[in-house]
């Protein structure tokens, strides 16, 4: 009762004094601290109650299918898995690594969900011979498999506006190593602690006192999670306000899980450029080429040090701080019990085993992406890409890329003055299918410019030309490689009066020659001719069939006086390369949701194809100009086994350098000129096929089969019909089955022939010249 009576007194005694500043503390509390706090409240419980990451949407290049009999080379394999982000550690025992023994390859794959189902993670053994795939083992069985697929490379991102790397990941996820880690190195009070860890503070009070400059700090995982979500890197007392009362509030509405998950997936980890690296599992597939799943503990242990300095600890720009860091965090773990001194000794004797290519290409192959929006512009819009966590999966390869690059680089440097005036372009697909492998739209690769190979329109002069002559051989009753064709002077007059003289590119004329001849050696006047005769708009008809517009009416279309890009060219020859069958040619295979759900797959339907045995001649007929003719360079250059099919292209005044040519897995256009469409000096033989050489000198492909197509019979023809083969111009050639009568005409009605002059031999002599420059 005493003690009620002292305290009563003295609070009488004390109140006037501090009435004052009592009142003022509660009214700044209810009117300021209270109101000030709800707002912020708010704040938080909205961005936490919806916490989505705007994550980006990732491009990969096609699976590189590996199965018994798929072409390939030790160079090239080696190029995918280096591109994809695997690296040689020698044992090929962790997920993204392999290890080479002469020509048999050890590969730990990371499996992926694509839209064709992907694959499970699976440690294979590939043995290579003779160009090819020879053996394919699952490592974990033992047994043969008839096909494996390595997970894609990314080749690029499509980012929204903050540029920011994320991959969103769930707790359960994430290995316990990593979490327990995380707090032993950064929180090791977070599972008790109020979103403040007042003894923390102190602690790093004092050591930074002691050492007189700052070496620990005091900030919970919490307050880092708020700095990244809610506050710039300002250092006041205001932010330090807010980050201390809005961290309260986070841990009072949320479990330490979720702010957990929400600090894994949001901590800053690196950066490329303007592109800022978010959360440990981007950072792991940046760093290491890896899942966050198959980390070992040194690169947890890396990762993990790396919150306290991205930059400062750069693995690739600073290598030795970051080996000191992360062996510190490592004895660390030791520390808590996370690991043993063993382990913790045997993971500090490791290398830091940081990939050369950090896995965030923002757009490594520009022309080829183009074409990907392009064709999924009226399916996805431009926020749905740049935040929508998709997976967009392409039929780009990698291989096919790169050398179809370096193949225009090597060219060009070859070609000295020329090649430093000129430009060039390409498109590769994949033969048989219309899948677009690579697309190159400037000698500079990555230039984000113009891009020829998509927008530039020029002149595809003789490139016409097989496509003129399939469409008279898709009427064998009237002709086939043999029959005659004139190749004799021209001159027509045009619309506007003037008179249209072309002549072929030696000056000279021939007479009377069988087809394959005319085509084998690119003659322009019996091209005309024979185009005439078939009729310039059944032709024009034919192009348009492919979309193509704008197509010019006059004879000069069948000299190729007309405008293509490489990729509207490329589309014409696919009709060829893939034996008849009308393919648009296709970019994109599918997108896949954050979750691996096939959300759009673009899909090819094959018919039964139509002209084939037209297509087959001219196929054999392309052939022979790889061979002979205005093409006969690829044999020189040791390409001869591949029995390729091809056209050189030349346009007026040498002002475009075209060729097109395929094998049986890969078809592929070049075309090199100048910008300002001056002459190039350049014909279709000494630019464009150069560069086509180049490719095929280093891509694997298989060849075509060097005898006619089904549905085809050797005969043996002159002058379009069936004869002995005695007789003095009789030629072997290939016809559509069944299109000739069995009965021959004998030699003896040649003679007659003779007689009154009408039967001289029509065999076109072999060109003089043994390096052909013609188109």
């Amino acid at each position: 009762m005493a003690f009620l009576t002292r305290l009563r007194s003295f609070a009488s005694a004390v109140w006037p004094w501090v009435r004052i500043p009592f009142w003022i503390c509660l009214g700044l509390f209810v009117g300021f601290v209270l109101p000030y706090t709800l707002v912020l409240n708010k704040r938080v419980q909205d961005r936490f109650n919806d916490l989505v990451f705007a994550v980006p949407t990732r491009v990969y290049a096609r699976p590189l299918a590996l199965e018994p009999g798929a072409p390939t080379s030790p160079a090239a394999l080696e190029l995918e898995l280096t591109f994809a982000g695997y690296g040689n550690d020698g044992h090929g025992q962790v997920a993204g690594t392999f290890a080479k023994d002469g020509a048999a390859y050890t590969i730990s794959s990371r499996g992926y969900a694509g839209p064709d189902g992907g694959e499970l993670p699976k440690r294979i053994k590939v043995v290579l011979s003779k160009g090819q795939v020879s053996s394919v083992k699952d490592l974990g069985t033992g047994k043969a498999i008839t096909s494996a697929h390595l997970d894609p490379a990314r080749i690029a991102t499509v980012y929204g506006s903050q540029q920011e790397e994320r991959r969103i990941v769930h707790l359960g996820d994430v290995p316990p190593l990593l979490i327990a880690g995380l707090q032993a190195v950064e929180d090791r009070d977070f599972k008790h602690h109020i979103g403040i860890d007042f003894s923390a503070i102190l602690r790093a009070t004092f050591a930074n006192l002691r050492a007189g400059h700052t070496v620990q700090g005091g900030s919970t995982l919490t307050q880092q999670l708020v700095r990244n979500l809610f506050l710039d890197r300002d250092q006041n007392i205001t932010r330090k306000f807010n980050e201390a009362l809005m961290s309260i509030l986070i841990e009072a509405h949320y479990d330490k899980s979720r702010i957990l998950e929400a600090y894994i997936n949001e901590v800053f980890l690196g950066q490329q450029g303007s592109q800022a690296v978010h959360g440990f599992a981007a950072a792991s597939e940046f760093y290491f080429g890896r899942r966050i799943e198959d980390l070992r503990p040194q690169e947890m242990a890396l990762l993990i040090g790396m919150v306290k300095g991205p930059s400062f600890y750069d693995p690739r720009r600073y290598p030795d701080r970051a080996l000191t860091r992360r062996n510190l965090v490592l004895g660390q773990f030791v520390e808590t019990g996370l690991l043993s001194a063993d382990e913790a000794k045997a993971a500090q004797a490791t290398p830091l085993g940081i990939i050369t290519n950090g896995q965030l290409p923002h757009n490594r192959f520009p022309a080829f992406m183009q074409l990907v929006r392009g064709q999924i512009t009226n399916d996805f819009d431009d926020t749905t890409l740049s935040e929508g966590n998709l997976s967009i999966f392409t039929t780009l390869d990698p291989a096919a890329q790169l050398y179809t690059e370096q193949a225009i680089a090597t060219t060009m440097k070859a070609l000295g003055k020329r090649g430093d005036a000129a430009q060039a372009a390409a498109v590769v697909t994949e033969a048989q299918t219309g899948s677009v492998l690579a697309v190159v739209g400037s000698k500079d690769p990555g230039d984000q410019g113009f891009n020829r190979a998509l927008d530039s329109r020029r002149s595809i002069g003789s490139l016409i030309k097989p496509l003129v002559y399939l469409v008279a051989l898709a009427q064998p009753d009237r002709w086939n490689l043999g029959s005659l064709v004139d190749d004799s002077p021209i001159s027509m007059r045009q619309p506007d009066g003037t008179q249209w003289t072309p002549k072929n590119d030696e000056g000279d004329s021939h007479g009377e020659v069988p087809m394959v001849d005319a085509l084998v050696h690119s003659w322009n006047l019996a091209t005309i001719h024979l185009g005439l005769e078939v009729g310039v708009p059944r032709i024009k008809a034919f192009l348009e069939s492919f979309g193509m517009t704008d197509i010019n009416p006059s004879p000069s279309l069948l000299l190729g006086a007309q405008g293509f890009s490489p990729l509207q060219t490329a589309q014409l020859y696919q009709y060829i390369a893939a034996d008849g069958h009308a393919l648009p040619l296709v970019a994109v295979r599918g997108v896949v949701d954050a979750k691996g759900q096939t959300i759009k797959r673009y899909e090819v339907k094959t018919g039964q194809g139509e002209y084939q045995g037209a297509v087959r001649l001219v196929t054999w007929a392309m052939q022979q100009v790889a061979r002979s003719g205005t093409a006969a360079s690829i044999g020189r250059a040791g390409l001869g086994n591949l029995n390729a099919a091809g056209k050189t292209g030349t346009s007026n005044d040498m002002r475009d350098s075209w060729f097109a040519g395929f094998t049986e897995d890969h078809l592929a256009v070049f075309w090199m000129g100048r910008d300002d469409n001056k002459p190039s000096g350049l014909y279709g033989a000494t630019g464009s096929l150069r560069a086509w050489q180049e490719l095929f000198r280093k891509l694997p492909t298989r060849a075509l089969p060097a005898e006619p197509g089904q549905g085809l019979e050797m005969a043996w023809i002159a002058d379009g019909k069936r004869t002995d083969p005695q007789c003095g111009n009789a030629r072997q050639l290939p016809v559509i089955a069944g299109t000739l009568p069995q009965s021959t005409e004998g030699c003896f009605w040649q003679r007659v022939q003779s007689w009154f002059g009408g039967g001289e031999n029509t065999e076109a002599p072999a060109p003089a010249n043994p390096e052909p420059i013609r188109d």
